[in-house]
């Protein structure tokens, strides 16, 4: 690589930006442009890619809709009632409240579609309720709301996957039916592991939940229950695209917390909407830098360079999932996961292709990388969120989370290793891959 050329001078000055607290979003299209302008092209050019990229694309209306589902979920009291419900079925356990943890965010991924979401619609509930009264280590209920949130972004609905989609020109549907088994084995090894750490640091059995009462307590979360199987069904019966999807899920969310719940105001709404516009702009800056910066990767033909390189070394499909396993991971302890699919993974897509390594396979596995890379020190930005949240030292946290990204890790190459895990689902409603 020429150290001076234009494309150097472009990652040069989008490093250089970011380091001096430029959002990421910012730096890419300041680079694409000095790219641009060095080169003697037409600086227009990167407003041309951005409004083509960000206009034309129908599905980047699902993310603001997820967001804002989430956020009408956390408004109301769906979330004490979901947690309700889930301490009723595993709380009477030893370490019942930490299974709690686990089981309300494999229930709520099916609503947020994001980590950071779940994390901070549950975490300092979550928090509070595991630590008081000295009930666990608030270190250890940091780590688990930490380990457990990354479930979110593989079970339907999930933004990284629809974000996936937008750069694989793959079927959302089977993405989503894809990342089911997964975020349930993820969720499965983490129970595993309290089940085992329970009895080893002798953790607390929460007190019973009446058998008489199960059937209330179920029967007041089966609207905030119904919202997965709504969007699901929506989805697959082919009556809604992805987008009209996320806007039923929105709309259903606001009707159960207002109509059913009455535990929504005005200004809970307004709140809701500008939270969600928020977080709407800061993804959709980064999607904005990602278009233009993907225009120079292009223009420089480095996904070709890259595909030939590695076709040299004749690797197999699987050696090459495991090689990009190694770099996601590594990628995922120092970079934005969103700045990875938009920016890393359609440079490893064509080689993917190459290979004969099925679009919605690799999909899977790269947005498990990524969601772990969330919890990988040294970066890891959940883990910096919860200090904030849990109010704990970071390497208190990274401590606890340890054991729990080793058993995640474990998942992760069970699906790595055998692509029938993802692939079943999606294969029993058609997908012929």
């Amino acid at each position: 690589m020429n150290f001076t050329s234009p494309f150097a001078l472009c990652l040069y000055a989008i490093v250089g930006l970011s380091v001096l607290g430029l959002p990421v979003g910012h730096a890419m299209i300041a680079g694409s442009i000095l790219y641009l302008a060095v080169k003697g092209m037409d600086m227009g050019t990167a407003a041309e890619q951005l409004l083509n990229g960000m206009y034309t694309s129908y599905l980047l209306l699902a993310i603001p809709l997820f967001v804002l589902a989430a956020e009408f979920m956390n408004t109301g009291s769906i979330m004490d009632r979901l947690l309700r419900f889930c301490n009723a079925i595993v709380g009477r356990f030893r370490g019942g409240l930490a299974q709690v943890n686990v089981v309300q965010s494999i229930v709520f991924a099916s609503m947020s579609g994001s980590a950071l979401a779940d994390a901070a619609g549950s975490g300092k509930l979550m928090q509070t309720m595991m630590t008081k009264d000295g009930r666990y280590p608030p270190a250890f209920a940091a780590a688990l709301t930490t380990v457990s949130s990354v479930i979110g972004p593989i079970i339907p609905p999930s933004i990284p996957l629809v974000l996936y989609a937008l750069v694989s020109n793959t079927s959302v549907g089977y993405l989503f039916l894809a990342g089911v088994v997964p975020g349930l084995l993820l969720g499965a090894v983490q129970m595993a592991l309290i089940a085992v750490t329970a009895r080893r640091r002798n953790f607390p059995v929460e007190a019973k939940v009446p058998l008489r009462e199960l059937p209330r307590i179920t029967w007041e979360a089966v609207p905030a229950l119904l919202m997965p199987v709504i969007l699901l069904g929506c989805l697959y019966s082919g009556i809604t695209t992805p987008t009209e999807a996320a806007a039923v899920a929105a709309a259903y969310a606001l009707l159960v917390s207002v109509v059913l719940y009455r535990s929504v105001s005005v200004r809970d709404v307004y709140v809701a909407l500008r939270t969600s516009a928020r977080v709407t702009v800061s993804i959709g800056m980064l999607i904005a830098g990602a278009i233009v910066f993907n225009f120079v990767v292009t223009s420089e033909n480095i996904p070709r360079t890259l595909s030939t390189l590695l076709a040299g070394y004749e690797l197999s499909p699987l050696l090459f999932l495991l090689v990009i396993n190694v770099l996601l991971l590594l990628l995922g302890c120092f970079l934005e996961g969103t700045t990875i699919i938009l920016v890393i993974l359609p440079v490893l897509l064509p080689t993917a292709q190459a290979l004969g390594v099925d679009p919605v396979h690799f999909g899977v596995v790269a947005v498990t990388n990524i969601m772990l890379g969330l919890v990988t020190p040294p970066y890891g930005l959940l883990l910096f969120m919860m200090t904030k949240v849990a109010n704990v030292p970071l390497r208190d946290i990274v401590r606890e989370v340890m054991p729990f990204l080793y058993v995640m890790l474990g998942a992760l190459a069970l699906i790595t290793l055998l692509p029938d895990l993802v692939l079943f689902l999606p294969r029993l409603l058609g997908y012929k891959g």
